[in-house]
C-alpha cells in the first residue's frame, strides 16, 4: 500500500508511528494506579506532551546534524523565539494557538536564515562555536536588554490589561484551538488503571506526526541525498562544481522552523515564555537527545527525546518516601545502606544515572538506540532461520 508519495515500506512505517503515537496515553500507563509501580506510568498530560514536543525539535535538529553534519550548540535560541512569539499573540489578539504558531514558524525562519547565512561561511567546530554565540547573545538579550519584549527575567505572560482584540465573552480562557481547550482531559477508568486522553497531547501529538511525515519526506527526496553527499564529502562535492551553501543554508532555516514550532507548542501548552528556554543547557539537550537516539535516523531524535524526559521526569521524582516503600522488607541494615546507594542515581542525582547510561550507548551502540533495536531485531531473524534450518533437516525425504 503506497500513499502521500512514499514507498510501501516507508507507507507503513509512517502508519505505525502514528499508531503508536496515538495509543501512547495508554501504553505510558502499563502500572495501576496505587501500585508500588505507579511511580514509573508516564502517561500523564504534561509529560506526553513534552515527549511531543521535544520530539519535534529532535527532529528538526536531526535534518541538520543528521543528514549534513553541522553540529549547532544554538538551536535553543529558536525555541525561546518561537515562545516569545507565540505569546505575543495571546496578548495582542487572544488565546487561540493557531495565530502564535504560524508568527513563530515565519519568525523563527526569519531568525535562521540569519544566524546560518553568518555561521555556515564557517564550518565544523568553528561554526558549532559561532551558533553557541549567537544563542548565548539571544539569551543575554531576552534576559536583560530586551525586556520590553520579552519582560526579563520574569518571563513573557499574559496580563488582564492585554488588548487581546478577538477575544468574545465567551472564548476561552486559556490556550485553545479554535475552542478546543488544551489543558481540558478525558479520563477512562479500567479496573485499576486510569488513562488520560488530553486534548493538548493529541494537538501537538498531530503536529508531530505531520512533521515527521516532512522529514520522511525530506530524507527519501533529492534535496536530502545532497545533504547526505555533503556529509560524506563536502570538499569532493564542491569540486564537482555544485555550491553546497544553499542546501546547507536552506537545511539551517528547515530546523530552526522545527524548533520555533516546538518553542510555540510549549507556550500553547503554557502561557508563559521565559529566556532559560534560550540557554546553551537546552541547545546540549537537544543533541544528546539526537546522539543517544541515533543521528541521522527517523525514529531515532524521537526515542532519544522519550528517553531524555522520561528520565528528567520520573528519576528526579524519586524521594526517600518512595526508596522506604520499595525496601521496607528488607533488613533495616540493608535496607538504609540500599537507600543511601540510590540517592546517587534518583531525585536531584538523575543526571548521573543518565550520563552513565548515555555513556553506554555511546560505547557500545554508536548508532543510537535505534542500533540496538536493529541488533535485537537481526539476533531475532537470526535465530528463527537457524530454527527453521534445523528443522527442515530432521523432517525425513519424501
Amino acid at each position: 500500500m503506497k500513499m502521500l508519495g512514499l514507498s510501501q515500506r516507508d507507507t507503513t512505517f509512517l502508519l505505525i508511528v502514528v499508531f503508536l503515537t496515538l495509543v501512547t496515553p495508554i501504553l505510558l500507563q502499563p502500572f495501576p494506579e496505587g501500585s508500588g509501580m505507579a511511580t514509573f506510568n508516564a502517561g500523564y498530560p504534561d509529560l506526553m506532551q513534552r515527549f511531543a514536543i521535544f520530539g519535534i525539535f529532535a527532529i528538526g535538529f536531526n535534518i541538520l546534524f543528521g543528514l549534513t553534519g553541522y553540529l549547532s550548540f544554538g538551536h535553543a535560541a529558536f525555541l525561546g523565539v518561537g515562545s516569545y512569539s507565540v505569546v505575543w499573540m495571546y496578548k495582542l489578539l487572544g488565546y487561540n494557538v493557531v495565530p502564535g504558531i504560524l508568527l513563530a514558524v515565519i519568525v523563527s525562519a526569519l531568525f535562521a536564515l540569519l544566524i546560518g547565512y553568518v555561521s555556515l561561511r564557517r564550518s565544523g567546530i568553528y561554526f558549532s562555536i559561532l551558533t553557541l554565540a549567537f544563542a548565548q547573545m539571544s539569551y543575554n538579550l531576552a534576559y536583560s536588554v530586551l525586556t520590553p519584549l520579552t519582560n526579563g527575567e520574569t518571563g513573557l505572560q499574559v496580563y488582564t490589561n492585554d488588548p487581546q482584540v478577538l477575544m468574545g465573552e465567551n472564548s476561552p480562557t486559556s490556550p485553545h484551538f479554535f475552542g478546543i481547550v488544551m489543558n481540558e482531559s478525558a479520563k477512562l477508568n479500567v479496573g485499576g488503571w486510569e488513562f488520560t486522553f488530553n486534548n493538548g497531547y493529541y494537538f501537538c501529538a498531530i503536529v508531530a506526526i505531520l512533521v515527521f511525515y516532512l522529514s520522511l519526506r525530506i530524507f527519501r527526496s533529492p534535496f536530502g541525498l545532497m545533504l547526505r553527499a555533503i556529509k560524506t564529502n563536502q570538499t569532493r562535492l564542491n569540486y564537482t562544481g555544485l555550491n553546497s551553501r544553499p542546501y546547507t543554508l536552506a537545511a539551517f532555516v528547515i530546523s530552526g522552523m522545527y524548533a520555533g514550532l516546538a518553542g510555540a507548542l510549549m507556550a500553547s501548552m503554557d502561557p508563559l515564555a521565559g529566556a532559560e528556554r534560550m540557554q546553551w543547557t537546552a541547545s546540549g539537550e537537544v543533541v544528546l537527545m539526537t546522539i543517544l537516539g541515533g543521528a541521522g535516523t527517523l525514529m531515532g531524535p524521537i526515542l532519544g527525546a522519550g528517553f531524555i524526559k522520561y528520565f528528567e521526569n520520573i528519576f528526579s521524582k524519586i524521594n526517600d518516601n518512595m526508596l522506604h516503600q520499595w525496601f521496607a522488607w528488607m533488613p533495616d541494615g540493608i535496607e538504609d545502606f540500599l537507600i543511601g546507594l540510590s540517592h546517587f542515581f534518583v531525585g536531584k542525582s538523575w543526571h548521573l544515572t543518565l550520563g552513565l547510561l548515555f555513556m553506554l550507548v555511546v560505547i557500545f551502540l554508536p548508532g543510537g538506540l535505534v542500533e540496538g533495536g536493529q541488533r535485537i531485531a537481526k539476533a531475532v531473524r537470526n535465530r528463527r532461520s537457524k530454527g527453521d534450518g534445523a528443522e527442515a533437516q530432521t523432517q525425513p525425504a519424501e
